[in-house]
């Protein structure tokens, strides 16, 4: 579909149409000193003129120069939290229903949280057990990306092949523009929903010269990424740096506190508790978000496999980078730079791949020729 062009007033008239259509509408906001998605009620509720400057345990939120409104790089949360709740009702003993999902629409999907959406659907939204809501959340919600055009400090998307432009599953795709006369964004049409949506905003056909600037802007963000993962098989790299004295060293750093998964857009792991209230008459199961960092993440009767915090960080990578693959047929990273930017201690996971491919190399430069 032909791309098209909306300026300040179009946008207003995005969140308006899709909360008359029925939507929560849900975006980026300034909220506590961070970038926090949260319900909009209106296009005024974006943090118009702000950014973020990000580095390993590090983020703070900056005075921008201009009033763009997605001049700004991944926050804390990411879009699982209203697909894959952290706390969700399972089952009551007197027959309450879980409450009813509602229909998301959700503004400023950057192109890694979009992949992420993606794997998640790979792991809870197909197979033999779907999971239900998972499912009916997915299939309701309306999604406009956002192309980057300005990479955070700890993005490195571009060399896991999942941005900086959005890739399908988007319903529009705005490139913000910033000009002399105000913001403008070129849509990209994914669906005829997106369609439908963009035929009912003040809109104009984007000229040539202005979706090529657009796509030019996005191409060289995938060259300013301020991180990146080693180049070749991410997966046999982790299998043959199994015994690795670098575990040793990202364990004496390590907390295991779980904040990396607890950010990560696909980590996916929950565990279920039952409660019951003080007369001992009602009782609720729920499931919520665990960590494989926890400590009883694999306990087996009498002990956790997992005892030390150099194999639960290992295991953690592991199945990020490497295992996924076999269980879903993909990755599990976006390159999003979450982790890295709320790790207590700045453990980077680009530095650590890095760091894992450096001593391969060297053990391979070390071996013997044997005439093969």
């Amino acid at each position: 579909m032909d791309s098209a062009v909306i300026d300040t007033a179009g946008l207003q008239q995005l969140v308006s149409v899709l909360i008359e259509r029925g939507y929560r509408v849900v975006g980026p906001t300034l909220s506590d000193n961070a970038i926090v998605l949260a319900e909009l009620t209106s296009a005024d509720d974006l943090p118009k003129g702000w950014g973020v400057d990000v580095a390993p345990g590090y983020y703070r939120l900056r005075r921008r120069d201009d009033a763009a409104l997605f001049g700004h790089s991944a926050g804390p949360q990411s879009w699982k939290q209203f697909l894959h709740p952290p706390r969700q009702l399972l089952w009551s003993s007197d027959g309450t229903e879980p409450d009813e999902q509602p229909r998301y629409a959700f503004i400023g999907v950057r192109a890694c949280d979009l992949s992420a959406i993606k794997i998640l659907n790979g792991v809870l939204g197909v197979g033999t057990h779907p999971d239900q809501g998972f499912v009916g959340r997915v299939r309701r919600i309306f999604v406009v990306a956002v192309n980057c055009t300005e990479p955070g400090g700890l993005c490195f998307c571009a060399s896991m092949g999942t941005g900086p432009e959005a890739g399908p599953g988007y319903d529009l795709a705005l490139t913000e523009r910033i000009e002399d006369d105000g913001c403008h964004y070129v849509v990209d049409v994914g669906t005829d929903d997106g369609a439908e949506v963009l035929a009912a905003l003040s809109h104009r056909g984007a000229e040539q010269a202005e979706i090529d600037s657009a796509r030019c802007d996005v191409s060289q963000a995938a060259e300013h990424m301020g991180r990146q993962m080693p180049e070749g098989d991410l997966r046999e790299l982790l299998i043959v740096s199994r015994e690795s004295s670098r575990w040793e060293n990202v364990a004496g750093r390590c907390l295991t506190c779980g904040n990396c998964t607890m950010v990560c857009p696909t980590c996916f792991c929950t565990s279920t508790e039952d409660v019951t209230d003080l007369t001992d008459q009602h009782a609720e199961r729920w499931m919520q978000w665990a960590s494989c960092y926890e400590f009883d993440f694999t306990y087996t009767h009498p002990d956790s496999v997992r005892q030390s915090g150099e194999s639960r960080y290992r295991h953690w990578i592991t199945h990020k980078l490497g295992t996924w693959h076999d269980q879903f047929g993909s990755t599990g990273c976006v390159g999003c730079g979450r982790c890295i930017a709320w790790c207590p201690t700045g453990i980077d996971i680009t530095e650590e791949m890095n760091a894992l491919a450096g001593l391969a190399d060297d053990r391979w430069q070390e071996r013997p020729d044997d005439g093969r």
